[in-house]
């Protein structure tokens, strides 16, 4: 990681960060097709308690972040792309004393609006922190894109889905991500 930890402010558990972590991320626009299969992806993180790191920004990812919440073992790293505010720790009381939900920022507390510049600064700690990513929709051109591009997200493995305009198909080594069947279908995993 090339974040040092002094350097973010944090409000949770902190042995969170040595657990290996799947980003996801998500498009904000999406093609509807893409939900059920995020859905049952993210069933299976719970199932196997994989810590799963975004920014639940997108409405997908708030979807799944309150999804996720229902299991009392998932681990949770929620980036902010602002600073930590009082009232966090009030709404998600359970979650941090069960020690399974760290939220961590670069920012002060007095930056209090997510703006396109703090939200690329924290897709930037995200990648830093990813050990993959599992992004099912990413609109070509778009933030996600370009974070791809960046020094911290190189090389790393890419779930995704394998739906049309999906730019996430092209990037190297992207791999796609099929639920398991009823039967135990295999799917691609890291």
């Amino acid at each position: 990681m090339l974040t040092l930890p002094e350097e973010l402010r944090t409000l949770g558990s902190r042995k969170l960060l040595a657990l290996p972590k799947t980003v996801f991320l998500c498009s904000r626009a999406y093609p509807a097709a893409i939900e059920r299969d995020t859905y049952l992806w993210a069933m299976e993180q719970r199932q196997q308690q994989q810590c799963i790191a975004s920014g639940f920004h997108s409405r997908l990812e708030q979807t799944v972040y309150h999804f996720l919440r229902q299991s009392l073992e998932q681990p949770i790293v929620y980036a902010l792309g602002r600073g930590i505010q009082r009232n966090l720790a009030f709404e998600n009381e359970t979650d941090l004393q069960l020690g399974r939900l760290l939220f961590i920022t670069p920012f002060e507390p007095e930056v209090t609006v997510v703006s396109f510049e703090t939200a690329a600064i924290r897709n930037l700690l995200l990648a830093d922190l990813a050990d993959d990513f599992f992004i099912p929709y990413m609109a070509p051109g778009g933030n996600l894109a370009q974070l791809l591009t960046e020094t911290m997200a190189r090389n790393k493995p890419l779930l995704t889905l394998d739906v049309p305009g999906n730019a996430a198909l092209a990037y190297p080594g992207a791999r796609v991500y099929q639920p398991a069947g009823l039967l135990g279908s295999s799917r691609a995993t890291f």
